[in-house]
Parts: structure tokens; sequence; C-alpha cells
């Protein structure tokens, strides 16, 4: 069948682009390396740093599912080609469903691959650190942060990473003032960097009787998560440590003990918080972490020497430039304004969909090509 031909014709011009995918990853080097952890996870003694052994088996196993992956994808490429030769020597077009959608599986799994290979910045690997910060605008603008919460949260679920809630701050009468969470796995940081800014709404209030149009704005700031062994200069006396009761969705224990942390960086106004943990301890050390993850990523970002050098106004550093419009009425449409990448599915964007903003936002990064604003 001429169905079974085309599909024979497009899996062979693909099969060029799987071989560089090899190249591109690495996987020779990947190998290399996990022979080398694997020898030493056997080695006597490995156990007795638990601190260093967990990160070695964190890295094992990140280059053990990446080598995987791709080897996943070669057997999908080698089904697909056998069924190719065995339906249409059999002239039986039954095959021809299963052979569509392995065919957009395997291109789906390699662009995938493919925007994993831009992410070549220092912390691309690591786990992102999120905030949410409700823009002027009372009600409107906290109902708004929460729908953006409930965005991104969707969008770490649909990928098969983790969270955790730090801090969450409800708003007066709806939504949220201000939250902090921490997605875990490979490369959320790298994936996740793109959103960082401010994130405008348009829609006909839910809170206006009169039913009129109302913009909002809201902050996301996303770092990544600094490991402890890179070095940072925090000076006790540079830290001014407050103790509250903790809100919002928790435990049992929410509201009755002052176990929530809030540090403040004074030289630089920079405020950290966790209320996650049940004790003082947990969350402070929750806060530093923020913390450290918060002054290196500005130091790194603005070229600086040293901590120090970190100055001025937080609302510049957390709020940034408007990144992204959200449209609700009179039409519906989210648009990217570095990118120009637009959705006209709101409803699917709202629930998590946004990889085509984030590989957009990838593409351009690697070619330098920005949309004019």
């Amino acid at each position: 069948m001429i169905e079974y031909d085309d599909y024979k014709v497009r899996l062979n011009a693909i099969r060029p682009k799987l071989d560089n995918l090899s190249v591109s990853l690495n996987l020779e080097g990947a190998q290399e390396e996990l022979e080398r952890l694997h020898a030493q996870i056997e080695s006597p003694g490995f156990w007795d740093d638990q601190e260093t052994s967990q990160k070695v088996m964190k890295r094992s196993r990140q280059l053990e599912a990446k080598c995987a992956r791709y080897q996943k994808m070669l057997s999908e490429w080698e089904d697909l080609m056998t069924i190719c030769e065995m339906a249409a020597e059999e002239d039986d077009d039954s095959f021809l469903p299963e052979l569509t959608s392995g065919f957009e599986k395997l291109e789906t799994g390699m662009e995938e691959a493919r925007l994993e290979t831009l992410l070549t910045g220092d912390y691309d690997s690591s786990n992102a650190l999120i905030s949410f910060h409700a823009g002027a605008g009372g009600t409107e603008a906290q109902d708004w942060t929460e729908m953006l919460y409930r965005m991104y949260t969707h969008w770490a679920e649909r990928h098969g990473y983790t969270y955790q809630l730090l801090d969450y701050q409800e708003g007066d009468e709806a939504g949220l003032k201000s939250a902090d969470i921490m997605i875990e796995g490979p490369n959320a940081y790298g994936f996740l960097k793109s959103e960082s800014g401010v994130h405008r709404l348009v829609r006909i209030s839910p809170f206006d009787a009169s039913g009129r149009r109302h913009t909002s704005f809201s902050a996301v700031e996303v770092i990544p998560e600094i490991s402890d062994d890179v070095e940072v200069d925090i000076r006790p006396e540079d830290i001014e440590m407050q103790v509250y009761r903790s809100s919002g969705a928790g435990g049992q224990h929410i509201n009755k003990t002052s176990s929530a942390v809030r540090l403040i960086h004074k030289p630089t106004g920079i405020i950290v918080s966790s209320q996650q943990e049940r004790s003082q301890f947990q969350n402070k050390e929750w806060c530093m972490k923020m913390l450290r993850s918060k002054l290196v990523e500005i130091k790194e970002r603005e070229h600086l020497d040293k901590i120090s050098d970190i100055k001025g106004d937080q609302k510049k550093i957390e709020w940034g430039s408007q990144i992204r419009s959200y449209v609700f009425m009179p039409y519906t449409l989210v648009k990217d304004t570095r990118t120009a990448f637009e959705n006209t599915n709101v409803g699917a964007v709202m629930d998590g969909d946004l990889d085509g903003f984030i590989n957009a936002y990838l593409n351009c990064a690697a070619t330098g090509t920005w949309a004019t604003k």
C-alpha cells in the first residue's frame, strides 16, 4: 500500500536525525561516566558518606534514564520499520493506525530530546524554585496569581515532575498574594527559566458585578536550586529572622504554632519564607536554601564578582518585564511577547499546556532570533 511506502520514506528520512541525536546528547560520554559511577558505587565504603553517595546515585539514575530513553527511540524506529515491511508484504491496512500513532510518538520524543540538547546552562539540569507575586489590583490580581500557580503545578504533573509547596500566603478574599514552590526533576530549571517575568491577564472580572473587563498582572520568578557545594558568603549579621504562624493549605499544625520562618537579607532586601515543615529549624533550612539560590542566580545574571555587589530595588529584580499576555475576552489568545508564539486554546494553557511556549523560547535562545516588540 502507498501509505506504508510513504512511512518507510519518512522513517528513512529521520534516521540520520536520530543518529545525530546520539552525538548531540553525548551518549558515548554518558556511558563512560556511568561506568565510573558504577565502579564508585560498588567500591568499599561508598555509603559511609551519605551526602556524596546520594549525589552519585542521583547522577547515575539521570544518566541511565538518558541512555535508556535514546535506546527506546531506536527500538521504536526499528519496530515501525518492521511494521512497514510486514504490512506492505501482506497488503494489510490494519497496521496503519499503529504506524501512524507510533510515528507521531517517535517524532515527539525526538523533538523533546533535541530541545534538551539546547539546555547548556550551568544550572539547567537543576530543580526549579518558582515564586508567585500578585500585582496591584487586590482580589483580581490575587485570583490571577492563584490561576498561574495552578497552571505551573499542572505542567509539572503532566511531565512527571514532583513539587513541594514551601510558602503560601492567601489572598484577602480569593486567590493568593504570594507563594513559593520547588519543582523537582531533571532539567526542571532549564525548561522553566523561560517563565520568569510579568504575566498579564485580560478578562471579564468574576468579582465585578458590572461585568467590566479588567487587566491584571502577576510576577513569576524562576531560579535554579543551587547545590550546597557552591560557596555563598552569607553573613549571619546580614540576616533578620522572623517567625509566624503558618497559613493556607497544610496539616493540622497550621495556625497552631509559630513554625513558619521568614528570612530577610538586609543588604539586598531579598525576602524568603517557608512554612511547609513542622519545625522552625527545618523551615529555616529551606529559607537558607532559597536565599542561597537567589543570591547566586542574581550574582551570575548581573555578572557580578561577589554577592555584596547586589544592590537595589527588589521590585525590579522580581518583576522584570512583561513576557506574556493571556486574553480571555473579547477573544481568546495567549501570546508570548518575546517569541511571538501564540495559542488560542486558553483552557489548555491554563491546564498546563506550556510546551509550545517553552520550546519556542529555547529555539529563539539557541538561534538568537527574537520577536520584535
